[in-house]
């Protein structure tokens, strides 16, 4: 890879890519150029390429000229493309704490994103949500994990984890619909008393009105979810887009596809038909917690 296209990955949002592949199927589709689109917009080839790819934020003139030009005449479909273009401009001009943390790393654009989202759908299968994650449960994670051996690191880390949680309280709390399956809940993460005040932290979390929790019992037996954990990140306005992050073991994937995240979407309300209903999984995990 050459230098010029690591500037511009470095440069792309999760956002930015999303609108850029739209506008780029929309160009495919219309049988139009690159040349072709950057002259009805009064701008340089190169500038078109930065834009498909997701590196430059979009002026709404640009956007709205483009899709004329491309023949897209569903206004909502317009509207949708705009808010894209809007909800990227915010996220780049974001002054968040985390960009300031270098502990972050490659956490920092899902951070980023939680925080401008109005909602979170959470499957996990193996580890407490992070949004519902005691400090010593944190801790215990990253000392586990063979990257991080610098205890000043681990409690940087571990302060990183915890400031997110912020957003489950105040002006406008995140909603958090997380959906668990119980092996994530008798794991040992930190040994018993650890795990016993884990579980005594998701009891508290799950009152929340903001929060719907729910767990996948061993006895629902196959799930659709098998694949393994994924989050669906939502925004507040009607035109916005949903989109998913997949932490795999040794990179980050983004779902931008519109067609894809609804794939995720289905998953997890199949999983979710399958799982306990709120009561019910605090009657369970109450039950795990007295067990320990």
């Amino acid at each position: 890879m050459n230098r010029s296209a690591q500037l511009g990955n470095r440069a792309s949002t999760v956002l930015g890519r999303r609108l850029g592949s739209e506008l780029l199927r929309l160009r495919d589709a219309a049988g139009k150029t690159q040349q072709q689109a950057a002259t009805v917009i009064s701008a340089t080839n190169s500038k078109i390429v930065k834009m498909e790819r997701g590196w430059v934020p979009m002026r709404d003139p640009d956007v709205r000229v483009l899709c004329e030009f491309y023949g897209l005449e569903d206004s909502k479909a317009v509207g949708r493309l705009l808010e894209l273009a809007r909800l990227d401009r915010e996220r780049r001009k974001a002054k968040g704490w985390w960009q300031h943390s270098p502990q972050a790393g490659a956490l920092a654009e899902y951070i980023a994103m939680e925080d401008m989202a109005s909602q979170v759908r959470t499957w996990q299968m193996s580890l407490i949500p992070g949004l519902f994650q005691t400090a010593e449960y944190a801790r215990s994670l990253a000392v586990s994990d063979a990257v991080w051996e610098d205890p000043d690191e681990i409690e940087r880390i571990v302060e990183v984890r915890m400031k997110r949680q912020a957003r489950l309280h105040g002006d406008r709390p995140l909603q958090v619909y997380a959906v668990v399956w119980e092996a994530a809940l008798r794991q040992l993460i930190g040994g018993q008393e650890v795990m016993r005040a884990q579980l005594d932290r998701v009891l508290e979390v799950a009152q929340l009105p903001n929060v719907r929790l729910q767990v996948l019992p061993f006895r629902a037996g196959g799930h659709p979810c098998v694949a393994g954990p994924f989050n669906i990140i939502s925004f507040a306005e009607a035109e916005a887009v949903d989109v998913v992050h997949v932490d795999t073991i040794a990179s980050t994937v983004w779902v931008e596809n519109e067609a894809e995240s609804d794939v995720y979407s289905t998953y997890f309300d199949r999983t979710a038909r399958l799982s306990l209903a709120q009561h019910d999984s605090a009657v369970l995990i109450d039950s795990l917690r007295k067990g320990m």
